[in-house]
């Protein structure tokens, strides 16, 4: 992969991500959500780092995969115990790991538990990135299937 077409694809992305959330004072807290606290950190001490957007939840919405023309389903759900994606649409399911966080945006990579690409299914693992829009969750897809860059995006609503 050329130096120039990952330089244009990270400029993609990062413009996609910034046409879809407002500016981060934008992003007050829901009243079901909870602040982050980070794992081994002693309640009620306030962690040196940043905890991120209030964004535990169930979340559903649809995603739109730049060049196709259909969205597709898919459910997102962040907990105490971790988070997990469903696309019902595509029959895949997904585990996220946290990796990190600034003030309005969570980071995270997606391993495929089911329907993954490598094995006769239609989802490959990514990266998800989302952000507190109000009520709403907005979230950028990110992933590579044989050299080719896939991106998605959406916004999700609380269930």
């Amino acid at each position: 992969m050329s130096k120039a077409f990952r330089t244009r694809t990270v400029a993609l992305v990062l413009a996609a991500l910034a046409a879809m959330a407002p500016a981060a004072a934008q992003f007050p807290p829901g009243p079901d959500d909870q602040t982050d606290q980070p794992a081994g950190e002693p309640k009620g001490k306030k962690s040196s780092t940043t905890a991120g957007p209030n964004i535990n939840g169930s979340w559903s919405g649809e995603l739109t995969q730049v060049g196709s023309q259909t969205p597709y389903k898919f459910e997102l759900v962040i907990n105490a115990k971790g988070a997990e994606t469903k696309y019902p649409d595509l029959a895949c399911s997904g585990k996220l790991t946290r990796v990190g966080s600034s003030k309005s945006y969570a980071f995270f990579v997606e391993a495929i538990t089911k329907g993954h690409v490598d094995k006769g299914g239609r989802c490959p693992d990514g990266t998800i990135t989302v952000a507190r829009q109000g009520d709403d969750l907005t979230l950028g897809w990110f992933g590579s299937v044989q050299g080719n860059t896939i991106i998605a995006y959406g916004t999700l609503k609380k269930r």
